[in-house]
């Protein structure tokens, strides 16, 4: 097991940034008013929470123990989102939050690609979470110039 170690803590980081972003969108789902917002972050948090399983499953198969909750550092500052004091600004703030949330967690799977000491078979699943995570991404900055009227 100590030829994986390197993989494992990879991919448990990325478990815990994935954990802090359905965490993020089922907050972002029950503070919004807009049902068709509602629907949208509901439906990115159950995406999220499917790669959650598909990495702590592979982490499994390696014989790791998965990581099986969010980051400290989101728990404490919230990196995802604050949207206790978004929502008091309306739901292009919590747009605005969410979407700053999605740069974090993109950068986080895109330095784990970059990272030249991962196995081919972890980059495979890592870059699998990725495609959802880049679309997750891309759909909230779409949603976000929308909503400030810019493309």
């Amino acid at each position: 097991m100590a030829n994986n170690d390197h993989d494992l803590r990879v991919v448990n980081s990325l478990i815990e940034t994935t954990i802090d972003s359905v965490d993020g969108y089922r907050e972002a789902a029950k503070e919004t008013q807009n049902p068709t917002l509602r629907t949208l972050f509901e439906r990115r948090a159950s995406e999220r929470q499917a790669s959650v399983a598909a990495l702590q499953a592979y982490v499994v198969s390696q014989g790791g123990k998965p990581e099986d909750d969010g980051t400290v550092l989101a728990k404490a500052h919230r990196v995802f989102v604050d949207l206790r004091s978004a929502m008091s600004k309306g739901d292009e703030a919590v747009v605005k939050e969410v979407e700053r949330g999605e740069d974090h967690i993109k950068a986080k799977y895109e330095d784990a690609l970059k990272d030249q000491d991962v196995t081919a078979g972890t980059r495979s699943l890592i870059n699998e979470a990725y495609a959802s995570v880049k679309q997750g991404h891309d759909q909230m900055r779409d949603l976000k110039h929308a909503l400030h009227g810019t493309n």
